[in-house]
């Protein structure tokens, strides 16, 4: 087993920031029609800092993977370095590519959590 796989499975079986909270500021749902992964990512943004993010899925094991590595890491950010966060950034912490034909699996969750942090008040 690649360590890629090692590390989704990690995020897939024990996700971290997984579920709903009440005190998010910023929201955002995506869906992949291709293979039917559905994410609603939530922030909370507070003097420009991303306090806390969490998701709620009904996806893929990549899909999932990707969440919860990315909910991890934009905690403690600056909304503006949060929104540097890239397919770079997302492979290296999957150490390794998304397989042929699965990218969007894992480019998904990094638009919607963009698209949530975007719609923060950030009060």
């Amino acid at each position: 087993m690649t360590a890629f796989r090692a590390v989704v499975l990690e995020h897939f079986r024990r996700p971290r920031n997984r579920g709903p909270f009440a005190d998010a500021n910023g929201d955002a749902e995506g869906a992949n029609t291709l293979c039917g992964d559905r994410i609603r990512v939530q922030v909370l943004v507070r003097d420009e800092t991303v306090v806390e993010a969490r998701f709620t899925a009904d996806a893929c094991a990549l899909c999932i993977a990707a969440a919860s590595l990315l909910t991890d890491g934009v905690r403690n950010r600056v909304r503006s370095d949060a929104l540097r966060l890239d397919h770079v950034w997302l492979r290296a912490a999957l150490e390794g590519d998304a397989p042929a034909g699965r990218e969007r699996c894992v480019t998904l969750p990094l638009e919607t959590l963009h698209r949530a942090i975007a719609s923060a008040s950030g009060d």
